[in-house]
């Protein structure tokens, strides 16, 4: 068996490439090659010549390295480490962090941890997207909502009669902004002030070459920065579709929505996917009639039921969901937005954009780095996060990988621990995903369409949550767990849930797929009755029987 390290591979498909490129070498009996690794795998006949094998990846249009030759030039990786985090004649390595979010604090910390000194690169807020205007206020706000929603109506309310109440949207914005300071303070400002081997610039990077950039400092005047290693973690910013008349108007983002010390009375929302909807339902929860136009339905990148799910329970707290609808021309008049539809005009006190997010990579002059991006202007990386260029890397949000803040650390540790010449890669074929709607949305793996893109033949179950005693007990049966299996293994490799605890459920699926359980294995598990997490027994119960004829917590 031999096993060669690959580089520039960036999705599933890519690993399929190579392994068919390999697949037809002389002498190969097969090949496994894994994305997330970066590694691939094959049994060959004695005597098939490694040369072929590499020489069979890069006319794939990919790089191969056989990994006993790595290992044989670096010796260990506790050795390799020392080299590298040498910057020459004795000198610590010196990184360059560009950005200040997870990724770039995770990276920060990591190498100065390994003995490399540190200079991070800030434009900005210290903190990134996620602590300032991203998950920390846009979570405060939901839960904020949450909570009117439920003083407005809930399963109890002939036993507790609703009280609704008066929405004062100044006190909730200055206790939201309060603790995000509070947040930004204490986990990021106060953690580099105690890192000697940290230096903060604030200012803005640029690119000169592949050693070397230029700060343009916020109070004036330019510093050279000159690195080993760099790691670029500038993050994302909204995206905004190309509809005539709309930068002409004082539209929002989630930046604006989220700092908005009012609540309009008419919202609307144009997008379909994760801040489109946790927005739409939050500001209805708040006050806002809401319309949310879809150009094609809710989560359609998703399993369909997904999108059925929560626009049918949308639609229950009266949020408008118009699918297949796109805006021709936005105008504003007379403080009101007129969005021309296909079907008339929609007038709007205010309108969202929430249609995506594109990375913050168009100013750091990345050709004369020779770092390569795909279309959409993400940096392209490995599952090292290394670039096209030798010296570079590069994580979160900025680059082609799924952008989370949790993605994003874990990104930035591993970065850190290859800069400074270890070993690490990023493995997310069990990355969890959470969406903070009421009911929420929770998936870790793949969906049947994506398995079947992939080649894998599926067998799915889907368990409607009044099958579920947490949920009837709640009086609030809202949802499905769907689990997705690999027919002959048995295997779990895709959940996809919508409930109203959906998030705290799915850290269990993860592992569960992480560790390659089949479906048995899930069913025949120990999970507490009356806990919402219990449907995922259930679920896998629904392979081999009728859970409908089983008594409460059955084994």
């Amino acid at each position: 068996m031999m096993q060669l390290k690959i580089s520039g591979m960036t999705c599933v498909s890519c690993a399929q490439q190579v392994e068919t490129a390999l697949q037809q070498v002389p002498g190969v009996q097969s090949a496994e090659v894994s994305h997330a690794e970066g590694r691939a795998t094959i049994e060959a006949d004695a005597g098939t010549n490694v040369d072929a094998l590499v020489a069979a990846v890069a006319e794939a249009g990919y790089t191969a390295q056989s990994v006993d030759d790595a290992r044989d030039r670096s010796g260990s990786a506790d050795v390799r480490a020392r080299q590298v985090a040498s910057g020459g004649e004795g000198t610590p390595l010196h990184i360059a962090v560009i950005g200040s979010g997870g990724a770039a604090m995770a990276a920060a910390l990591k190498a100065a941890d390994r003995g490399a000194t540190v200079t991070l690169i800030e434009r900005g807020a210290i903190g990134g997207t996620c602590v300032n205007v991203g998950c920390v206020p846009s979570k405060i706000m939901i839960r904020a909502a949450h909570i009117a929603h439920m003083r407005r109506e809930s399963p109890f309310d002939e036993g507790l009669p609703p009280t609704p109440p008066s929405i004062r949207r100044g006190p909730l914005l200055a206790q939201q902004q309060a603790r995000v300071e509070e947040l930004r303070h204490a986990k990021y400002e106060s953690i580099l002030d105690g890192q000697s081997a940290i230096t903060v610039l604030h200012g803005e990077a640029r690119f000169d070459d592949g050693r070397n950039l230029t700060v343009a400092l916020n109070d004036g005047g330019r510093q050279q920065v000159a690195f080993d290693r760099c790691l670029i973690a500038t993050g994302a910013r909204p995206a905004l579709p190309p509809i005539p008349g709309l930068t002409d108007t004082p539209y929002w983002t989630s930046t604006e929505a989220l700092a908005s010390d009012s609540v309009p009375e008419h919202l609307a929302i144009i997008g379909s996917s994760v801040v489109a909807v946790e927005l739409a339902q939050a500001f209805a929860r708040l006050g806002s009639r809401v319309t949310i136009l879809a150009r094609s339905t809710l989560f359609f990148r998703e399993d369909p039921a997904i999108g059925e799910a929560l626009t049918a329970a949308f639609r229950d707290e009266k949020i408008e969901v118009r699918e297949h609808t796109q805006a021709s021309r936005v105008a504003y008049t007379n403080d009101v937005f007129v969005l021309s539809l296909p079907e008339g005009e929609l007038f709007a006190d205010q309108l969202l954009i929430a249609t995506g997010r594109m990375p913050n990579t168009d100013r750091l002059n990345l050709e004369a780095a020779g770092v390569t991006m795909n279309r959409s202007g993400a940096i392209i990386v490995d599952a090292g996060l290394r670039t096209h260029a030798p010296t570079i890397y590069a994580a979160g949000d900025c680059t082609d990988q799924p952008q989370f803040v949790y993605v994003a650390a874990a990104a930035g540790t591993r970065a850190a621990i290859n800069m400074t010449g270890g070993e690490a890669h990023l493995d997310l074929r069990a990355m969890p995903v959470v969406v903070f709607t009421d009911p929420q949305v929770a998936t870790v793996g793949l969906s049947e369409q994506e398995a079947h893109i992939a080649g894998i033949e599926t067998d799915s179950r889907t368990l409607t949550l009044d099958n579920v005693p947490r949920a009837l007990a709640n009086f609030d049966t809202r949802g499905l767990i769907k689990l997705v299996i690999e027919e002959g293994s048995r295997r779990l490799i895709g959940v996809q849930v919508v409930a109203a605890e959906a998030g705290e459920l799915i850290q269990t699926a993860v592992l569960a797929v992480h560790h390659r359980m089949t479906v048995e294995a899930l069913a025949d598990q120990l999970f507490p009755y009356l806990t919402m997490v219990e449907g995922l027994k259930l679920a896998a119960q629904t392979f081999s029987k009728d859970v409908r004829q089983l008594s409460c917590c059955a084994g």
